[in-house]
């Protein structure tokens, strides 16, 4: 089935990131890889080969890149099917350079599920991959802003958009000691 509504969707996502999108990207959790082929410098990586992937890895905490390798990291509407999130944003901390901006989007839980049940038919990630161990639907505000700092990023700016109903978490890179979160 045609999944024009996840299409665009994501073709917002990529709209509401792009202005931060600066020099050489890094996506992770890429699906189709369309952000980095529509800004045309960069690289995306993703444990599932959905295509047109660059990188197929087994684990998103350990990637083929020298340290402060790019200068923007992008996780878009993903964070929530990596199981292991807290190692993974300290590996963007390794990638990325010490300038650079961490950018990841994020809707809540209790919207994420009911939205997953009611996409089912046409989401092609349900249907292929599904969702593994420790995946979870969504996260809040709280708890994003707890994964932000527990992967030695600080906060930058967040913002609201489709309708509300995701929001935009802008990052810098921070020297604090890392907290792993509950998340």
């Amino acid at each position: 089935m045609d999944d024009c509504l996840g299409r665009k969707l994501e073709q917002q996502r990529i709209k509401t990131v792009w202005p931060y999108l600066n020099g050489y990207v890094l996506d992770i959790g890429c699906g189709m890889n369309n952000l980095v082929r529509q800004y045309g410098n960069g690289v995306g990586v993703d444990v599932y080969d959905w295509g047109d992937v660059d990188f197929v890895v087994e684990n998103t905490a350990q990637l083929p890149f020298e340290n402060a390798a790019f200068d923007t990291v992008t996780i878009l509407a993903a964070l929530n099917h990596i199981p292991n999130r807290d190692e993974v944003l300290l590996e963007c901390h390794r990638v990325l350079a010490d300038d650079g901006l961490l950018i990841l989007t994020m809707i809540p839980p209790i919207i994420s599920s009911f939205w997953h049940k009611i996409r089912k038919p046409w989401d092609v990630d349900q249907n292929e991959r599904g969702m593994k161990a420790k995946e979870v639907y969504g996260f809040t505000s709280k708890q994003m802003i707890a994964l932000i700092s527990g992967g030695s990023f600080e906060l930058k700016s967040s913002k609201r958009f489709m309708c509300g109903i995701n929001t935009v978490y802008v990052c810098n890179k921070s020297e604090q000691k890392r907290v792993i979160s509950k998340f």
